[in-house]
C-alpha cells in the first residue's frame, strides 16, 4: 500500500503568489499542490494536500492522519508561533512530522523566532520558498517504509 503524507497549510497560505511575492515568492499553493504531487508519484506514494484558516480544522485533520497518514509535512503559517492545540494534536502523532516555511523564520521578526511545532518536528526546513515542501519529501524518503 502506497503511503500516505498529509501536508498541512495554514491561515493566509491560500494567498501564496499574491500575498508579499518579496517575501513568499511568486508560487501559488497550487503550484506546490502539483510539485508535491509529482514528486510523491515518483516515490510511489500519495499526498493529502490541505489548507485551512481555522485552528480547529488544522487539529481535526492531524488527528485524522493518526489513522491514515505516514508522515505529516506541516506549514502552520501563523500557528506556529501560538497554538498549544496544535502542538498537543501533533504529540499524538506518532508517525514523522517535518515542519515547513517559505521565509527564514530567524531572519524575520523575533516572535517568528519560536514554533511551538519543531519540539515534536523530526526537522524544520524554512528559508527555501516552495522548495521546502519537495526537500520535506526527500527527507521523507529515508524516513517512511
Amino acid at each position: 500500500m502506497a503511503a500516505l503524507i498529509l501536508v498541512l497549510n495554514g491561515p493566509n497560505l491560500n494567498l501564496l503568489g499574491t500575498r508579499e511575492p518579496e517575501i513568499y515568492g511568486t508560487a501559488t499553493l497550487d503550484d506546490i499542490h502539483q510539485m508535491m504531487n509529482k514528486s510523491a508519484s515518483a516515490l510511489g506514494w500519495q499526498i493529502d494536500f490541505r489548507q485551512s484558516n481555522h485552528e480547529g480544522e488544522l487539529v481535526d485533520w492531524i488527528q485524522w492522519g493518526r489513522v491514515h497518514a505516514s508522515a505529516i509535512i506541516i506549514n502552520a503559517g501563523a500557528y506556529t508561533h501560538t497554538s498549544v492545540a496544535i502542538l498537543d494534536a501533533l504529540r499524538a502523532f506518532d508517525k514523522a512530522i517535518i515542519e515547513v516555511h517559505l521565509s527564514n523564520l530567524f531572519q524575520r521578526e523575533t516572535f517568528r523566532h519560536h514554533s511551538y511545532i519543531t519540539p515534536v518536528a523530526r526537522g524544520l526546513i524554512c528559508g527555501f520558498g516552495a522548495r521546502g515542501y519537495a526537500l520535506a519529501l526527500d527527507a521523507l524518503r529515508d524516513i517512511v517504509s
